[in-house]
Order: C-alpha cells, then structure tokens, then sequence
C-alpha cells in the first residue's frame, strides 16, 4: 500500500509455511520500495512469519486486532477472508501512524550475530543426531564400552572413541561409525568456530550484557537477536512481558496469586532461565532474593519466576543502544510501507 494513501497496489497469499514466507518476501522486495511489514498481532499464529522477517533484517509491526475491527465494517467489500484482513491491517496501520508502534528490526551488527547463532544451532542439530546414532553403534560393536552422556561433544572422548574403533576392522557398520565420527569432529570444530566469532561481535555491539553475572557470550547473543531492538520496548515490564517472565493475575476471591506464563518468545525466556540458573549458582545476590522469596511462601518455580523477572530488567537496560538515556529513543518515519496477508 502508498504511503497515506491506502490505496491497495497488489495482494498475495501464500501458505504459512517458510517456503511460503520466502516467496513472500521475495515479492515483497521485488516491489522496489522500501517496506514495513504490518502483522495482526495474533502471537503464536503470527510468530512464525514475524521471526523469519527479523532473521532477514526485515521491519515488522504488530497491529492490535481490535484496531481493524473498524476498518472491517467500514470496508467496501462485505465478508470475511484473509485478503480483506490484510488490507484492513494496513489501513489501521496507516490511520493510527507506523510509529505509534513498536517496531522490531534487527540492525546490520544485530542481524549478523542472530545469523551466526542461528547458523551454530543449526550445526548443534546435526551434531546431535550423529552422536546418538553413533551411540548405538558403539553399543553394537562392543556393549561393554561405555559412553557418558554428552561426551561425545568433547574433543578427548572424540579421540578415545577413534582409537576404539581403529581396531574393529573395516565391516560396513565399522566404516559407518568411523565416518559419523569424523563428521562429529568437523562439526565440533565448525561449532567452536562460529563461537570465536560471535563473541568479539557481542563485545563490541553490547558490552554490558556481558558483565552481568550469569549471562555468557551465547546466552548475550541470544538476547540481541530475539530482541529485536529493545529499544522497542517503552519500559522494562513490555519486555517482561515479551520475554514471558512477568506474571500474570491468577487471584480467586480472597486468594492472590499470579501464575507462570507460558507465552512470549521463548527463545528469551530459556536465555532469561539460563542466566538465572547460573546466577543462583554462583551469584549470592540472586540466591538471597531467590530464598527470600521462598521465605515468603512461594513455590521455587514461582521464586525462579520472580528472579527472571528481575534479570528481565537488567536485560533490557543493557540490550539499549545508550543505556545512560534510555528516554531519548527516536524512530525514523518509512516512506512507505506493504501490507502482507496474515496467515492462519
């Protein structure tokens, strides 16, 4: 759509898949014009697409479904269709203004650190299934040679496992695990690799995150790329509630409570519990607060919560661009911006 015009240009569906998404967005750019891309906010259901466009340095906005409940009736094709959702998710993007909303886009730095940690899961993946089918044909060959559990990850038990298997003759099972082998080790090395890159990125784009206690290179990097500017976020409870760590109202009659939240970006939400483990191990500030909150009365699944909700915020201070004036945000106006259609 035109900038302030509203006038619909062209419309597409796909199908909500990422092959879908990809063609989308080749579309999309294909257009010749910078875009915003103006999402029903319908969390789980939109989360996927929204997460591919992030991970391609796309510009997204959620769009609250009362706000085109308007643009719906006063519309003048009558019925119900995600063409028609679409069209009424940027008309109420352009009536309320783009930037009277939050809006998520990874930076260049950003947006390759998210690449390079999205790329050493990817590697982790394929590691893993190697291993466990390794596993069983070690188990095979000789039941007596016992592995530990996530041994294999590791450089010296990679080359005990060499020597073990370099006197078991040339059988196909044999060459099958010597081959899995030498694929683990190469991943390994491809795993590490990726790490000696990301951590001098995160260094230079958010150094403070690394001094908090708890939080390591990956669990930082994480961060940066699932946040998606936290400048975003107007304060630290919105992120709170991004990251699924604010508490939600659980309160009958006389008894108060708030229970856990299992929404949100989980991907936050397991950087958050990461750091929190790690902080109640080696950080007495955190375990304090932790048994304080037991003290209390709280479950200890519910003290964790509370804990993740505090590291929520220091997180959030340091993910800004100047922490030191977090209230000096300012957003450039698009010039003009495409609506997709929201998949189901």
């Amino acid at each position: 759509m035109q900038q302030l015009t509203g006038r619909e240009i062209q419309t597409r569906t796909m199908p909500a898949r990422d092959q879908g998404h990809g063609r989308l967005l080749e579309w999309a750019r294909g257009l010749g014009e910078p875009v915003v891309w103006a999402i029903e906010d319908c969390r789980h259901v939109s989360g996927r697409l929204e997460r591919f466009l992030l991970a391609r340095g796309e510009r997204v906005i959620r769009i609250p479904p009362k706000l085109m409940a308007g643009a719906r009736k006063g519309g003048r094709e009558p019925g119900k269709s995600d063409p028609i959702d679409a069209l009424a998710v940027a008309r109420a993007a352009l009536r309320e203004g783009i930037e009277t909303f939050a809006s998520a886009q990874l930076d260049e730095q950003a947006l390759e650190i998210r690449q390079l940690v999205d790329h050493r899961e990817r590697l982790i993946y394929q590691r893993t299934a190697l291993i466990n089918d390794l596993r069983w044909h070690l188990h095979d060959l000789d039941p007596d040679y016992q592995v530990p559990i996530r041994s294999l990850t590791q450089r010296g038990w990679q080359q005990k496992t060499a020597r073990k298997l370099a006197g078991r003759g040339s059988r196909a099972q044999v060459r099958v695990a010597r081959d899995e082998l030498k694929r683990i080790r190469e991943l390994t090395t491809a795993i590490d690799g990726r790490l000696a890159e990301i951590e001098p990125l995160v260094t230079k784009y958010r150094p403070g995150l690394l001094s908090m206690p708890g939080c390591g290179v990956l669990s930082a990097a994480k961060a940066i790329g699932e946040a998606a500017g936290a400048q975003r976020f107007r304060t630290a409870s919105k992120f709170a509630q991004i990251t699924g760590s604010a508490p939600i109202k659980a309160s009958s009659g006389e008894h108060v409570r708030h229970r856990y939240d299992q929404g949100g970006n989980r991907q936050l939400n397991a950087a958050l519990h990461r750091i929190a483990i790690t902080q109640l191990r080696c950080h007495p500030p955190a375990r304090d607060y932790y048994q304080r909150k037991l003290a209390e009365g709280k479950s200890r699944r519910e003290a964790l919560r509370c804990l993740k909700r505090q590291i929520a915020t220091t997180l959030w201070k340091h993910l800004q661009p100047d922490p030191h004036n977090i209230s000096s945000r300012r957003r450039r106006a698009p010039r003009v911006i495409h609506c997709n259609t929201p998949l189901p």
